[in-house]
């Protein structure tokens, strides 16, 4: 069976929807951006390309019809590389890398453009016309509940203090700003030019942040809960993009693969609680690659919000000094169906970067779901 490598990860800036410099940026064009930042960087071969795989979790409007093929063409791409569209909410675009994966596997291509965007300005979450199921609705609200109620379903489940929260909001404003002044965020960032101004910075960030400062928040969802905006993963617009490949074809190419997928899992979880399937699908990641949580180096769980976030680091009994070591979400901001690129990508850079062995990428999933990417040095 072929290996399966990351071969290269690039992002547009990630700014706040409604208030940050992208609003007025189309998604596809941001999603265009980030492709052909990544084709210029690593070098491939465009001929090469098999397919471009985006995810987006409202793909209607201007992220309507299928757009992965409009970013071909938009990216200037040769007419002969493919492109899908695909939806599994925030986790869309680590799902194209799975499918990528399993079709290089399957001898179906080697290599791939694993992509997502979302302009949560300009379609937003739910879409335009939402239109629940009413007999699913009757017998089973939860599963059109809102983000945010879940997550207080998650820390009263857990009995997560707001101070705790808090806690882990800060250290995610801490760590993200430390990368940005370091640099460190800067390799990944394809800047966008608007209006003949260079946008080469993320603009959700807040360093100026303090526990004191989290604790004055109102309340965001439940006026008897304990999750505020400070400890919620801002509303975002930006695209991410992953090169996919076998390592025969990268070695052959002359790319520079950063890590080796050594497993993938979703799982099933309930509606009402879907915080916490990163649990489930990175319990079946880590035992289909034969490895325990305390092997993991690189851990990148994308922070949808803090409850959640520390429920899944409790149950996993995950390392928190190896998790999100330049920021998460809640700082960086999370751009529904550009996330899972980010993490996924942004882990196999960091263990290429610091050493190590193995490395993780997990995230929550509305409606109930959980998804995982486990992967190894080179």
């Amino acid at each position: 069976m072929k290996n399966v490598v990351i071969a290269g990860y690039t992002r547009t800036p990630f700014h706040a929807a409604h208030k940050g410099e992208l609003v007025r940026v189309r998604p596809d064009d941001l999603a265009a951006m980030a492709v052909k930042g990544l084709v210029e960087r690593t070098g491939v071969d465009p001929d090469d390309i098999e397919d471009l795989i985006l995810g987006c979790a409202f793909p209607e409007a201007e992220q309507g019809f299928n757009m992965a093929r409009l970013v071909v063409l938009l990216a200037g791409l040769p007419i002969t590389v493919a492109g899908t569209t695909i939806n599994r909410f925030c986790g869309s675009s680590m799902q194209s890398i799975h499918f990528a994966a399993g079709a290089i596997q399957m001898n179906a291509g080697e290599v791939f453009i694993c992509a997502g965007v979302e302009s949560m300005s300009r379609v937003p979450m739910t879409g335009f016309n939402p239109m629940p199921n009413p007999v699913l609705y009757g017998h089973m609200p939860g599963a059109y509940m809102s983000m945010g109620e879940t997550a207080e379903n998650v820390g009263r489940k857990y009995q997560i203090t707001r101070p705790e929260q808090e806690a882990f909001a800060l250290a995610s404003q801490e760590k993200a700003a430390a990368a940005q002044t370091g640099g460190r965020l800067d390799g990944e960032i394809v800047p966008i030019k608007i209006n003949g101004v260079s946008v080469d910075r993320d603009g959700c960030l807040r360093p100026e942040t303090t526990l004191d400062a989290l604790a004055e928040l109102k309340l965001a969802f439940d006026q008897n809960g304990t999750v505020t905006a400070g400890t919620s993963s801002p509303l975002t617009d930006g695209a991410a993009a992953v090169l996919v490949c076998s390592d025969d074809y990268a070695e052959k190419h002359n790319l520079t693969p950063t890590a080796r997928i050594c497993s993938t899992a979703v799982a099933g979880c309930e509606p009402e609680t879907m915080g916490l399937g990163p649990i489930f699908a990175s319990r079946k990641a880590l035992a289909r690659a034969g490895i325990e949580a305390k092997a993991l180096d690189v851990i990148e769980i994308n922070e949808a919000f803090a409850t959640q976030s520390i429920a899944s680091i409790r149950d996993l009994n995950l390392d928190p000094e190896r998790i999100n070591k330049d920021g998460g979400a809640i700082a960086i901001g999370h751009p529904l169906g550009a996330t899972g690129a980010r993490i996924t990508g942004k882990a196999a850079e960091i263990l290429a970067r610091e050493g190590g062995r193995y490395a993780l990428s997990t995230q929550c999933i509305g409606g109930g779901q959980g998804i995982a990417t486990v992967m190894e040095a080179i």
